[in-house]
């Protein structure tokens, strides 16, 4: 133990992970010494006699930090750097933390300690950060199982510690799932319409499995969208297309089996703490509060989405039977695998370009000093690459973060890790190796990692990113910044432990400076010539910014209404996975059901990640964002008072304050609904 680095304080610079040092055989003895050093700690804590904040909330904030840190180095490698052998671990370190979490959350003498700081809060003359950290913690302690008699607390220990292997195998078996399908092509006419990097990068893949001449393209990000964006193999599409919409929906990684399990024990959950389903539980803890209001909301999005997107649709199908010089095609039916090619073909034509156009001035190391850019001339804040400080992986970069408007403090270290590889799953993360807050007698500054699946370089050319990489990498350092910039007390209250449906405010607001011309201006030049991104080109991007944004819109409120019906239907009447499916995605659906595809069996973002009940979040925040930036718009894009008052109100305050009163110190009002509307032309 005297040599496990999980245990050991880093004596790296601000004690960054010691990634160098850390093998896979560390991490279940570390997490065993963890538990046993922590428990310790509680027994003290339970035979205090005098009660006090110190002795008791703010003890159990602190007690389980090392426990904290080695599963949260563990958990992030799972999804951005993990071997098979460091996946297998999943299954027994996820009931070990669960089981941990459950002797703390289920302990009566502890629950006792809380409860009388709570209910003496007044007298104890409690305020600010202490006040708030108070009543979240004894909330926290209720909706986990506190207030239970024995029966009812054992019951709830054993749906935990099933619950808690369920997730990280739906992830795993997505993982295999998306690395298991490569559609070889031998035919060099197969590729026609492809632009020349996804040919030349497809090239790469199969050349490093030893297959010359032949071109391999895959289900991750980078080889899919331009393979179902361009390829003119209408066959071929269909074939990406199916492989992608089934994704363990049968076969050897089938998660069929797990969602059922997943959404019969929240629900049997939630009703043992005394909620009707699992989404009136998760949405106590959220702005929306309950399942009624997220409902509505959808509805309100969903009219003016799905008559925009009947539209999209329509206008493709007429573009598709004008041009379509093969008959047979012309008059058939559109189809999913249709979509992303005509659309982007009919973009072409109602505004004079196409997305590769953009590529060449989106050198990802222009984009970086782009957002570098725009977080120095709108919150006061420099990155400094930093050497010394051990990766996970060769691709991860470092910077040091500093804040050039007071003393050039440091803010904090800051990681980026952009490219896909078969041990990353898919999409697009922030995360914290270290939370800002109090660890141990010190304030420590966070450290903050945004993990992408960007286009890889060539040999012959740099990575070069499609907008909507650009837009995706803008978004991740907004979340980056909500962490970054957090001036909070308490870790638990800190960075991005805000209520689900606001946390993805910093992220979103941040794209709209990717899509103005006084933004683009900061980074995008051309990768050869270093000329700026013509004028033409930035007014063509602002034109075509609400093309299809129905349908766009339509999608995104598609998965929101899958989510929420998952999670507020009895499991009892779900007997079929896809049944259940085809049947919730009928209040949303324009083009029928392919038969044989689901969507539920690789949703990782409610079955592996924290998003149940809370997909809606995202269209939540568009309505947030879309209000806030209008007051930048208003104001100026680099405006200072209002950057200060944005990163002095939300991005600093983390979940020391409601989210709608940080809101409305804001903007002075609560948002406007209508705003996203507005914005995206649906009326």
């Amino acid at each position: 133990m005297s040599t496990n680095p999980l245990l050991q304080i880093s004596t790296l610079k601000d004690q960054a992970v010691p990634f160098d040092l850390i093998k896979t055989e560390h991490f279940i003895p570390a997490i065993h010494q963890a538990i046993t050093e922590s428990k310790q700690k509680i027994e003290i804590l339970k035979n205090q006699k005098t009660i006090t904040f110190e002795n008791s909330i703010l003890a159990l904030e602190q007690i389980s930090e090392t426990v904290d840190r080695a599963s949260g180095i563990y958990f992030n490698l799972f999804s951005a750097e993990a071997s098979e052998e460091l996946q297998k671990l999943a299954q027994e370190i996820s009931p070990i933390l669960s089981a941990f979490a459950s002797d703390i959350s289920l302990d009566s003498d502890v629950f006792a300690k809380i409860k009388f700081v709570y209910d003496t809060r007044a007298q104890l003359k409690l305020t600010g950060e202490d006040l708030k950290l108070t009543e979240k913690m004894y909330k926290d302690f209720v909706r986990n199982g506190a207030l239970l008699n024995s029966d009812q607390k054992e019951k709830l220990r054993a749906l935990d510690q099933e619950l808690s292997v369920l997730s990280p195998q739906f992830s795993e078996n997505v993982l295999k799932a998306t690395n298991a399908f490569e559609l070889w092509i031998t035919d060099k006419n197969d590729l026609a319409g492809l632009p020349d990097g996804a040919i030349e990068a497809a090239a790469i893949s199969a050349k490093q499995k030893n297959k010359d001449s032949q071109w391999l393209f895959t289900l991750q990000g980078p080889s899919l969208i331009p393979f179902m964006t361009y390829c003119s193999n209408r066959a071929l599409r269909e074939k990406m297309w199916r492989a992608s919409s089934t994704k363990s929906f049968g076969g050897e990684f089938d998660n069929s089996e797990t969602v059922l399990k997943i959404v019969r024990l929240k629900y049997q959950r939630a009703q043992i703490l005394g909620f009707k389903d699992h989404a009136h539980y998760a949405l106590e803890e959220r702005m929306a509060q309950k399942p009624e209001t997220v409902f509505a909301f959808i509805d309100k999005l969903l009219e003016p989405s799905k008559k925009a997107a009947a539209k999209d649709l329509d206008d493709l199908k007429t573009f598709r039977k004008e041009t379509e010089s093969n008959a047979k095609d012309a008059d058939s039916d559109i189809k999913p695998w249709d979509i992303a090619y005509y659309s982007e073909k009919l973009k072409e034509q109602k505004y004079s370009f196409n997305e590769e156009e953009l590529r060449p001035y989106f050198k990802l190391e222009n984009v970086i000093e782009g957002v570098f850019e725009h977080a120095k001339r709108l919150y006061g804040i420099t990155f400094k690459p930093v050497t010394g400080v051990p990766v996970y992986h060769p691709d991860v970069k470092t910077f040091e973060v500093f804040d050039s408007e007071n003393n050039n403090d440091y803010v904090g270290l800051f990681y980026m890790d952009f490219f896909p590889r078969e041990t990353k799953k898919g999409g697009a993360w922030m995360t914290s190796y270290r939370e800002q807050g109090l660890w141990g007698s010190e304030i420590k500054r966070p450290h903050v990692s945004i993990v992408c699946n960007f286009t890889k370089p060539t040999p012959t050319t740099p990575s070069l990113l499609s907008y909507d990489e650009v837009t995706t990498l803008f978004h991740e350092f907004g979340h980056a910044l909500h962490g970054l910039l957090s001036k909070c007390k308490y870790k638990s209250l800190s960075g991005t432990n805000v209520f689900w449906d606001f946390v993805e405010l910093p992220s979103q607001i941040m794209e709209n400076w990717a899509k103005e011309k006084e933004g683009l201006d900061l980074f995008a030049r051309h990768y050869e010539t270093n000329a700026p991104i013509p004028n033409d080109l930035v007014e063509k991007i602002k034109r075509a910014e609400n093309f299809q944004k129905g349908w766009m819109s339509l999608r995104q409120l598609s998965f929101a209404w899958l989510d929420m019906s998952w999670y507020s239907t009895d499991p009892a009447t779900i007997k079929n996975v896809d049944d259940f499916e085809t049947k919730a995605g009928d209040k949303t659906r324009l083009l029928p059901k392919e038969n044989g595809t689901n969507m539920s069996c690789s949703f990782s973002h409610i079955f592996g990640g924290g998003y149940s009940a809370g997909y809606y979040s995202y269209k939540w925040a568009e309505v947030l964002d879309a209000d806030a930036f209008e007051f930048f718009k208003e104001k100026g894009l680099f405006n200072k008072d209002v950057a200060n008052k944005f990163k002095n109100t939300v991005l600093s305050q983390g979940g020391t304050k409601h989210p709608m009163d940080l809101y409305k110190e804001f903007r002075g009002r609560e948002p406007d609904a209508n705003s996203l509307l507005k914005r995206d032309g649906l009326v």
